[in-house]
């Protein structure tokens, strides 16, 4: 990353005009910093869910629009979540929604 990347009010919706390409089924991502750490954004289509993975470092989450739930809470606009290095959980967002996400190491699959 050379120059510093920065999105006029943000919180506002500043990340609508994002090119999204697809990441699995139901998820599209539009990546923002790539290596690790990475910082997307994932959008979550109505119903989609990403199977539970382990965490090989730490996972941060800022709901930007819409909900997601996992094992251990529901999450509306708003939330932010931290997911520590071996953790785990699966993903699900009945209404679809934005996150923004960064990581600091991949994670791993763990059913599919």
């Amino acid at each position: 990353m050379g120059e510093p990347l920065s999105f006029v009010d943000f919180l506002g919706g500043g990340w609508q005009h994002c090119r999204f390409e697809y990441f699995r089924e139901g998820v599209e991502i539009c990546r923002l910093v790539t290596g690790e750490p990475e910082v997307a954004l994932l959008r979550y289509a109505p119903g989609a869910s990403v199977p539970r993975h382990l965490h090989q470092g730490l996972e941060t989450i800022l709901v930007l629009s819409g909900s997601q739930s996992d094992e251990y809470g529901h999450y509306s606009a708003g939330s932010f979540v931290a997911n520590a290095a071996g953790s785990s959980h699966s993903v699900t967002s009945e209404e679809g929604c934005v996150v923004l996400i960064q990581w600091t190491r991949p994670v791993k699959i763990l059913h599919l």
